[in-house]
């Protein structure tokens, strides 16, 4: 009885707040009941309808203030974005200039597109492209050679040319080298972390300038822009390790590694310097990863498992990628400072 009571109780509740009974009335109609349901339908779905509703006003405001909609963006950009976004360029009986308005509602709706997990050198070999991109649009309005405004390094404007980190100092191979002998491995650590900061800014500093000194041509080719990427793609990879260095708060066994390998690399010694890296990145455990236990006896050698044992490449990913752009400061060194081929790492596939 009190349940029934209680969805008498519910209706009447309904027909109040419906406000389909007026003040003195005792019935009403079930048609007015169902009109007034329709309508409140009605109005919730045109307030879930607004964003599609402002997309197509502002594409009528654009296209009012544009005879030619189609001119406002060429159609190879338009082509571009819209395969970005994985939408058909053309539908079938579509115009060009529908194919725009359909981009632009899209952009309007959905400003982000969700790329995923995306490769880091591909990101960075699109960000080339796209720099190359404006620079020769930009020559193309000018009208003019890029040699006459380039100058000798071939730089231009700077907007496809790679920008180093931090600009140091004039320093040289023989300085860093000087400076290491005197000062490194000597007892004090911030001074071992500031002379390996110099030697990989240095290499970096080298690198960019062969990246700046490149002729046009090769530039422009699959292999030019390639190396760009990679070369970017670094920058971007040692940039923690640098303000690691720079504070001087890096591991004491990463910086104890990092030391070895400097002074190898300075005595142009690249087959021990190799040996430390791989020490360091991948260890010489036989569970490089540092599992002790998997039962309830204690491994053998479990003592022997230390912080330099352990892969430091599996700790977390912005250490892996610093060790990764390590490496290839490695071989850059190795092809700027060459030495006898008993001391080289695959001497013969460099180039």
């Amino acid at each position: 009885m009190e349940a029934l009571k209680a969805e008498i109780a519910r209706k009447r509740k309904l027909l109040e707040d419906s406000k389909v009974l007026t003040p003195g009335q005792k019935y009403f109609k079930r048609n007015d009941l169902l009109a007034k349901q329709e309508a409140d339908y009605l109005k919730n779905q045109s307030s879930t309808s607004k964003p599609e509703e402002a997309a197509t006003s502002q594409l009528n405001k654009e296209s009012s203030g544009n005879e030619d909609v189609g001119r406002t963006l060429p159609r190879k950009e338009a082509i571009r974005r819209l395969r970005d976004r994985g939408e058909p360029i053309l539908l079938f009986g579509e115009l060009e200039v529908d194919a725009f308005k359909r981009l632009r509602k899209l952009e309007i709706l959905e400003p982000e597109i969700n790329k995923g997990m995306r490769n880091d050198f591909q990101a960075a070999l699109e960000e080339v492209d796209e720099e190359q991109s404006k620079e020769e649009m930009l020559y193309k309005k000018k009208g003019e050679g890029r040699d006459e405004d380039a100058g000798p390094s071939g730089e231009g404007d700077g907007s496809n040319t790679p920008k180093t980190d931090d600009e140091v100092e004039e320093d040289s191979w023989e300085k860093i080298k000087e400076d290491a002998a005197a000062q490194l491995d000597k007892g004090s650590r911030h001074t071992d972390m500031a002379i390996i900061l110099r030697l990989l800014k240095f290499l970096l500093n080298m690198w960019g300038d062969e990246m700046k000194g490149r002729s046009q041509g090769e530039k422009s080719s699959t292999k030019g822009r390639n190396a760009l990427a990679m070369f970017k793609q670094t920058q971007l990879y040692v940039k923690p390790l640098f303000a690691k260095l720079k504070k001087g708060n890096l591991p004491d066994d990463i910086s104890d590694s990092l030391t070895d390998i400097v002074k190898h690399l300075l005595n142009r010694n690249y087959l021990k310097a190799n040996d430390c890296y791989l020490m360091m990145a991948i260890g010489n455990a036989p569970w490089p990863i540092g599992v002790t236990m998997v039962g309830i006896h204690a491994r053998t050698g479990r003592e022997k498992i230390s912080s330099k044992n352990v892969a430091h490449v599996m700790n977390d990913e912005t250490q892996r990628k610093y060790i990764q752009g390590l490496k290839r400061l490695m071989t850059k060194c190795q092809q700027y400072f060459t030495t006898d081929p008993s001391r080289c790492v695959e001497y013969t596939k460099l180039e």
